[in-house]
């Protein structure tokens, strides 16, 4: 809990065996954290066996698998069901240090923000930490185009690590995006669109075989689906168009 805010932590998993635990351990023991929702997205490996044993945490598995954004829209719905006030979203591949979830829900439960980022970028975390240089061009050139066109000063969009209060999640029309990778920016499109605060927090990060990590090809099809986004975004506040991610947001 946070003050008397119920916190739930989801971790979208696939094929996250070798880390899962880790990953869960080091949540718990921050001793902020009511609930931990796992949702297995048909791995391969022992996700689900292990994700079975964890105590307070809240199972779920897809038979087939729904993809990225797809196991996303799982974990907050269930969240919500849990009761949550707070819903931090880290990848079980440990990737991200869960120590910086005490950080991100008090900002959020405060009441200073409804959004918050843990950013690769800010301090210089990132190629120290391994990302690719390929992947980090693309990260600092993706954030660039987007901040032209949301108007909006993020250091990164592309983080999977991220902090929401209920309130800001019952508003997003999250069901409405995309099942791929690209619901990532979807998601930030549609906060800004709603003119809510996003805060960031500096987040060591770090590379390595067990960490999930999407191919070169699939990178590249993920780009272009952020230009598109950037894009809708852009053409939207002009009034020229009104997509459904933006659209259903005005009924709210």
């Amino acid at each position: 809990m946070y003050g008397n805010q119920k916190i739930v932590v989801v971790m979208p998993a696939y094929n996250a065996a070798r880390t899962l635990r880790k990953t869960y351990d080091e949540t718990m023991a921050q001793g902020v954290v009511d609930v931990v929702v796992v949702v297995d997205d048909a791995s391969a490996d022992e996700t689900l066996e292990i994700a079975r044993q964890l105590p307070h945490a809240r199972v779920h598995v897809h038979e087939k698998n729904l993809g990225y954004g797809g196991n996303q829209k799982t974990c907050y719905r269930l969240a919500l069901e849990e009761g949550a006030d707070v819903v931090v979203m880290i990848h079980p591949d440990y990737q991200y240090t869960p120590k910086l979830i005490p950080a991100m829900a008090s900002l959020i439960g405060s009441g200073l923000y409804d959004c918050v980022l843990g950013s690769r970028i800010l301090g210089g975390h990132a190629l120290r930490g391994g990302m690719p240089w390929w992947r980090y061009l693309a990260n600092r050139g993706l954030t660039l185009f987007e901040n032209l066109m949301t108007g909006a000063k993020l250091s990164e969009y592309h983080t999977g690590y991220r902090a929401f209060s209920r309130r800001l999640l019952e508003r997003l029309s999250f069901e409405h995006n995309s099942d791929d990778f690209v619901f990532d920016s979807q998601m930030l499109a549609q906060v800004l669109w709603l003119d809510m605060l996003i805060a960031e927090v500096s987040c060591p990060t770090k590379y390595f075989a067990e960490a999930s990590s999407i191919s070169f090809l699939r990178s590249v099809r993920y780009g272009f689906g952020v230009l598109g986004v950037s894009l809708q975004y852009r053409l939207a506040r002009l009034g020229l168009t009104r997509p459904a991610i933006f659209r259903d947001l005005e009924s709210r």
